[in-house]
């Protein structure tokens, strides 16, 4: 296919001749339109004129008979004008008028016909169309008026002329436009082709181009180029989480497997195979709930999670989460508080949000304890959980006195299996951040680390319900969600 074959073969082209032939049409109509109606009017005019003539002729030729007839006609005919007039006896000779001759035609006509006529013009004699009433008086005399209509058909001529080369301008230029505009549109397309083969052959990084002119292509590059870059972003977590879990996971299937074979290599005994046997389970249900967690935070980073929406209390919510944890906290040597006075109310999935609650907990349970920052900060070792609405934002904050994550450190402990070399004697595997990250984003909020001083301070700020600061206007649902920390 050739480039010129191709460009005609292009909706760009192919919508201009439709609209040209469509516009040419239209205006052809009006035009023809017009030309009518002022035919029809110049017509009628005529048509008037020579018949308030004749009006006027018949009264003096009663009045006076064909002598004041042939007098008045003489008057008449010396006035400059488009009038013609011509009283001829029976042999055709001219007894008054500025007609000189007429041909037979004319002679044997009765009533309305137009005739051409010849009359002096400078260098020479110049034919030109009129129309006129053709009358037999008694005797065998012929009476005839008329107007010089040539005027009218150079109008008709110049009319048709102006439309045609009118029609053929527009035709020029629509096709002219048509040409252009397909190139323009057909370079930037084939650019977006030749990037969607740059992204197929592999390369994520490709964009579609954006000349800046705010157009709907522009504005169509924009959108996939946002979908470009969360599909880039997904498939380096894909990537990431392949490679975390070749490394993170290897370890403690090299545990298991060890830990099997250290206990046949022991004597015959029932209890060191119980042993074994015991602390197998307890690896393969550590490797279940990390499978467990990674499903769910890929199936969250999906849109496939949050189905089951629904107006519910945040701060209830949070309340019962703390409730759960309270002896927890008392085993590890802390205060677990909880602050949530008013109702907050937000549209979202109850078990998620239940989830990343509880991870956040656990979380500043494990590394806020006594043992986990081994009391060196010198402060009262407690977690404080609440929520407060703020700026159309639901927030649920967990703080506590541990030691706290460096600034630099923040955006990457949200990442899958990242876990600070200090928390490394911490059971866990690296994904409950994730999984509250993943919990947020999903319903529109975000994620937040900040300095507790000391210690550290998550905040979780989710939109809210569009009437949702209500102080104990409605009633909770009930609490049914599965809380199982990750």
């Amino acid at each position: 296919m050739t480039a010129l074959t191709k460009l005609f073969r292009t909706t760009t082209f192919r919508l201009s001749l439709t609209y040209l032939a469509l516009f040419s049409a239209a205006a052809a109509v009006a035009i023809f339109y017009l030309y009518w109606n002022t035919t029809v009017m110049l017509s009628r005019q005529l048509n008037q004129t020579i018949d308030a003539e004749l009006t006027g002729l018949a009264e003096q030729y009663r009045a006076g008979g064909l002598e004041q007839l042939v007098r008045i006609v003489a008057e008449r005919s010396g006035t400059p004008g488009n009038s013609l007039y011509l009283v001829a006896d029976s042999d055709g000779r001219r007894v008054a008028g500025n007609l000189s001759a007429v041909t037979q035609d004319l002679w044997n006509s009765l009533g309305p016909v137009e005739f051409v006529y010849s009359r002096p013009a400078p260098g020479g004699v110049e034919k030109r169309l009129a129309f006129a009433n053709v009358f037999r008086l008694p005797g065998g005399y012929r009476l005839i008026v008329g107007r010089d209509i040539d005027d009218r058909r150079v109008f008709a001529r110049t009319t048709r002329q102006a439309m045609l080369w009118g029609l053929f301008v527009m035709a020029l230029f629509g096709i002219g436009g048509g040409y252009w505009v397909s190139r323009k549109l057909l370079a930037r397309i084939d650019a977006v082709a030749e990037t969607t083969r740059t992204i197929m052959q592999g390369d994520l990084s490709g964009r579609l181009p954006v000349n800046g002119s705010g157009d709907e292509l522009d504005r169509l590059s924009d959108s996939l180029n946002l979908m470009l870059v969360r599909i880039e972003q997904l498939m380096a977590g894909l990537r990431e989480v392949s490679d975390n879990i070749a490394h993170d996971l290897k370890t403690p299937l090299n545990r298991l497997r060890n830990r099997v074979e250290a206990a046949l290599c022991e004597p015959y005994g029932e209890a060191v195979y119980r042993e074994a046997l015991e602390r197998t389970i307890e690896e393969a249900d550590g490797l279940i709930k990390t499978f467990n967690a990674l499903l769910s935070i890929a199936r969250i980073e999906a849109g496939a999670g949050g189905e089951n929406r629904e107006r519910l209390d945040v701060s209830a919510l949070l309340l019962d989460v703390a409730e759960l944890y309270e002896p927890v906290a008392e085993e590890r040597g802390l205060d677990l508080r909880a602050e949530a006075a008013s109702p907050i109310y937000i549209h979202a999935d109850r078990q998620l949000l239940g989830q990343a609650i509880a991870n956040l907990i656990d979380n500043a349970i494990k590394y806020g304890a006594p043992e986990a920052n081994g009391g060196a900060n010198g402060s009262h070792p407690e977690v404080v959980v609440s929520a407060r609405a703020k700026n159309g934002t639901a927030e649920i904050v967990v703080t506590d006195r541990g030691p706290g994550v460096p600034p630099i450190e923040r955006e990457r402990v949200l990442g899958r299996f990242v876990r600070l070399e200090a928390s490394r004697s911490e059971p866990g595997s690296g994904l409950g951040l994730s999984l509250v990250a993943a919990v947020a984003r999903l319903h529109g909020g975000s994620l937040r680390l900040e300095d507790n001083e000391p210690g550290l301070r998550v905040v979780l700020a989710l939109p809210v319900d569009g009437e949702a600061m209500v102080n104990g206007a409605a009633a909770p649902s009930p609490m049914g969600a599965e809380i199982r920390p990750t």
